[in-house]
């Protein structure tokens, strides 16, 4: 039977279902190991709770010490709790095992423990001080009408690793300090899904989601002021339905390969329905060290810097076998943007169902592979010079290439491009579909 302690300082207390905080007029039913806390606390120590299940009310937690959680469940404990505060001050002694396991955090549900937060705010100024954190098998952390403030370096809002979970709906959620994404997973792969909610970001390195796990966000409003809206690394996943999101610096959505050991070496996967996605700086989209696929449709998409998409190699991996891999699906979507990639790089465009790109694709002719495949539903509205090792189009009119005057150069040696015969053609605007030479 769990039962509550009134404690002067916050302790761990053994046993298999104890729990510890500072409290009065505690009532427990004996029947049932549920213990209800309603008494209203202007000033209460941390929490912590190991097995057992608690529901509590009107309570402000609060810790200070370093390494300290303002609440802790353990041992596949439940806690309930509404209408509540807690604040989190006193830095980290380790930022790894803030990042993996939870330490400092303002909440923390581990060892297959479950926390259900409603009408709450979370708030932690320190560093490596994540807001809400889960982590382990069958832990779990459910938020509904929740607000989380943090303020310092690797604090993220919500946090799930080693196969955690986390569900918010309706969470407000901001950060301030580097390395503080609104939305993240980390070591172990970690489960999120996200329904509603306003999300801002202000430091470098801290993007308003961050993935080395599987994130699913629905109705969202993202924003990330320091660095990219969205980041996968990895085996991992995002997936976005009508939310509006943005990144004010590097690029919209990157996606990569660190080789740190947080992520699984695997094909990224970002799809995004409905909504918008805008970058102030740099590529809407940017692919390097990794494998990935790319889904959108009816999308509003935006990238002030005129590129679309990059896939190229950086300063991760193994140089000369570092370069980006891509899959580029679209439907019913107007795009507007060239398509960039290196000589170790390669991207296969698919545009379907009422599609419009316009820009220029491999216009510098630097790409290992750039591939494009139109349905006849779809047009491409060149802009510039283009170069393709291979192009299928379901229109063999070619009606639905608006040239402006450009060339488009193909490979005559591609099997896929078998259909061309190895010709010239001339297209409406006066431009050529023309076989590329040696010297080209």
């Amino acid at each position: 039977m769990a039962s509550l302690v009134t404690l002067a300082v916050c302790g761990c207390v053994s046993g298999s279902e104890t729990s510890s905080k500072a409290t009065t007029d505690t009532t427990t039913d004996t029947t049932n190991t549920t213990n209800t806390t309603n008494t209203t606390s202007t000033a209460s120590e941390a929490y912590t709770q190991s097995g057992g299940t608690e529901t509590s009310s009107n309570q402000a937690f609060t810790a200070s010490n370093t390494d300290e959680n303002g609440i802790k469940v353990t041992n596949g404990g439940t806690f309930i709790l509404s209408n509540s505060t807690v604040t989190k001050t006193g830095d980290t002694s380790s930022n790894d095992n803030s990042d993996f396991y939870g330490l400092n955090a303002g909440v923390l549900a581990e060892s297959g423990s479950a926390i259900e937060l409603t009408n709450c705010t979370v708030t932690t100024n320190a560093n490596g001080a994540n807001g809400v954190f889960s982590t382990g098998s069958g832990s779990s952390v459910t938020l509904s009408n929740v607000t989380i403030n943090t303020s310092a370096a690797g604090s993220r809002g919500v946090d799930a690793t080693q196969t955690g979970n986390i569900t918010c709906t309706d969470v407000n959620i901001t950060t301030a300090g580097q390395h503080c994404a609104a939305i993240a997973t980390d070591r172990g792969n970690g489960n999120i899904t996200v329904t509603g909610g306003v999300m801002n970001t202000a430091g470098d390195g801290s993007p308003g989601i961050y993935s080395t796990g599987n994130i699913t966000v629905s109705g969202s409003i993202i924003t990330a002021t320091g660095s990219e809206a969205a980041v996968i690394e990895g085996k991992n996943s995002i997936s976005l339905t009508n939310v509006t999101i943005s990144g004010e610096k590097k690029c919209g959505a990157m996606l990569y390969q660190s080789f740190s050991g947080d992520a699984e070496v695997g094909t990224s996967s970002f799809t995004m329905n409905g909504g918008s996605l805008n970058a102030s700086v740099g590529p809407l989209f940017y692919i390097t060290n990794t494998e990935s696929i790319i889904e959108l449709k009816d999308a509003n998409l935006s990238a002030a810097s005129g590129t679309l998409l990059t896939a190229s190699a950086d300063r991760w991996g193994n140089t000369g076998s570092n370069g980006g891999v891509v899959t580029f699906k679209a439907e019913n979507e107007t795009l507007t943007g060239n398509i960039t990639c290196d000589n170790i790089s390669s991207v296969t465009t698919i545009l379907q169902n009422n599609t419009t790109l316009t820009g220029a694709i491999n216009e510098n002719n630097t790409a290992s592979s750039m591939n494009l495949t139109l349905d006849s539903t779809s047009t491409w509205n060149v802009t510039g010079t283009s170069y393709l090792t291979s192009f299928a189009d379901e229109d063999s009119t070619l009606d639905n290439l608006k040239d402006n005057g450009n060339t488009i150069y193909y490979d005559s040696n591609s099997s896929t491009n078998s259909w061309l015969e190895g010709k010239t053609y001339t297209l409406t605007d006066g431009g050529q579909l023309t076989p590329v030479t040696g010297s080209q």
